[in-house]
């Protein structure tokens, strides 16, 4: 039931695209089902607009809002920006919401949450997308563990 499930709900390139020449065909990783759909969204997210030649309207700026700081107008434009990218471009899966936190032991890293219902199984998930407000090259661990935080030197 699962595999059905999942070739249902369509099959993609692996992202970042994988080659393997033990595969068939051609060596290409695949993946299938709810993965494939949050692998679409992760390059639908990542994706700046006019950045693809044969489709310019696909994808997000969200880059547009590194360095802003996080108000309710930035945090409505990025959820206008991200359910317009995926009303246009995953008609897989109905959206259900979108939030943008930033959480207060993390500076610079902001948490897109989609929550979504697959239309074909009528299933819900999410999907969090974490877009970091600044350049990650001067940051830094303040403590060893899961709980570390970044610290900007």
């Amino acid at each position: 039931m699962a595999n059905l499930e999942a070739n249902f709900l369509g099959r993609g390139w692996s992202f970042p695209p994988t080659f393997n020449p033990n595969l068939h065909p051609k060596g290409v990783e695949m993946t299938t089902g709810l993965e494939d759909i949050e692998r679409s969204l992760q390059i639908l997210l990542t994706t700046r607009l006019n950045e693809r030649i044969l489709a310019p309207d696909f994808g997000c700026d969200l880059q547009d809002a590194v360095f802003q700081p996080l108000d309710t107008t930035l945090e409505t434009r990025l959820k206008d920006l991200v359910s317009t990218a995926i009303l246009y471009y995953e008609a897989r899966i109905d959206l259900l919401n979108v939030t943008a936190t930033e959480p207060p032991q993390q500076p610079g890293l902001l948490l897109i949450e989609v929550e979504f219902k697959v239309r074909a199984t009528n299933a819900r998930h999410n999907f969090v997308y974490p877009f970091y407000k600044q350049e990650g090259t001067e940051l830094a661990l303040s403590n060893a563990g899961p709980t570390a935080t970044p610290v900007v030197r």
